[in-house]
């Protein structure tokens, strides 16, 4: 099995024992995504809506290092502390996303690291 490591100065850097996104033949599993600023590693500022459209720029930005794009993930996870908030990630990735939508789940947390409201990975299957 040949293993691509995907790295990408636009989103954020590992904040631990991981890396941003592995592609394995033609799929790549990008990790969790919370709402950090790439260029100061702080969290962004401002509400919800605002913290759910940077782990959309940040996973974009792995995506697109990866040789692909948002349309091209078919499985999404989303984790979020209150699960309130799922409308507005509705309304949100409808922007981000075009149809047919990827598969998707979206999972009630107690926490997330650096107090995020919330975080999200997918796999993206490219063209072969």
């Amino acid at each position: 099995m040949s293993r691509e490591i995907i790295s990408t100065d636009r989103a954020p850097q590992a904040i631990g024992t991981y890396s941003q996104a592995v592609k394995v033949g033609s799929t790549v599993y990008l990790s969790g995504q919370i709402p950090l600023v790439p260029e100061s590693m702080v969290m962004v500022e401002g509400d919800v809506e605002a913290q759910i459209r940077r782990v959309f720029d940040n996973l974009s930005a792995v995506a697109q290092a990866a040789g692909g794009g948002l349309d091209d993930v078919v499985k999404l996870n989303i984790f979020l502390t209150d699960l309130a908030n799922f409308a507005t990630v509705n309304q949100v990735m409808a922007e981000y996303f075009n149809e047919p939508y990827p598969a998707r789940a979206a999972i009630g947390v107690a926490s997330l690291p650096r107090d995020a409201g919330v975080e999200m990975d997918a796999i993206m299957e490219l063209d072969a």
